[in-house]
């Protein structure tokens, strides 16, 4: 199975909420699959979103694994968790969705010394609304989130988030609040800085 096929195998496997269908057709109808994760940083290649989202997916669902075992020592999900696991997991970055643009720069080859253009990828936004903001907005367009999910997928970039800048109290309300929301940041944390993806 390639990774389109297993991102929707687990969309559709897992998420059964009213207008998710909708979204998955939404998605398969942007640059979801083949957009990269970032310009220059983690994931910035073709199918770097749709890598990256598969990736914090998997790191998320682990991390809420571990979670539930050192709270309530079980180490099974039942399916709302798991629903909110792939939804969390899968769409946090949406708002990366006909984000990108590819193009070309000049880079100095070492060797030769001669300039030369190579392809790379520049932020062409259409739709200013923040980041995490941008992705709870875009999945409500289609279905409902519980109050949980909006608040992991709005906070999963923590303090990297340029709206934190001036001393907001309400990412720390978020963590200390709802679990989940940490537990994403990290799952985020890991993908981007450990794996690279």
């Amino acid at each position: 199975m390639n990774n389109k096929e297993t991102f929707i195998s687990i969309y559709t496997n897992k998420i059964h909420r009213a207008g998710s269908m909708e979204l998955l057709k939404y998605i398969e109808n942007s640059d979801f699959f083949t957009a990269p994760a970032s310009t220059r940083f983690h994931g910035a290649c073709k199918e770097g979103l749709l890598i990256h989202s598969l990736k914090v997916y998997e790191m998320f669902r682990n991390e809420v694994i571990e979670y539930n075992k050192a709270v309530s020592g079980l180490d099974t999900l039942d399916e709302k968790t798991e629903e909110t696991i792939a939804i969390c997991g899968l769409l946090h970055d949406l708002c990366k969705v006909n984000f990108y643009k590819e193009t070309t720069k000049n880079v100095k080859n070492e060797q030769t010394g001669a300039w030369e253009k190579i392809p790379c990828y520049t932020v062409d936004e259409k739709f200013s609304y923040g980041h995490g903001e941008k992705s709870v907005f875009l999945i409500m367009s289609y279905m409902k989130l519980k109050a949980t999910e909006a608040q992991a997928i709005r906070f999963h970039m923590g303090a990297f988030d340029s709206s934190f800048q001036g001393g907001d109290k309400s990412l720390g309300n978020a963590w200390n609040n709802n679990p989940f929301a940490v537990l994403l940041h990290i799952a985020d944390l890991k993908a981007s800085n450990v794996y690279g993806c």
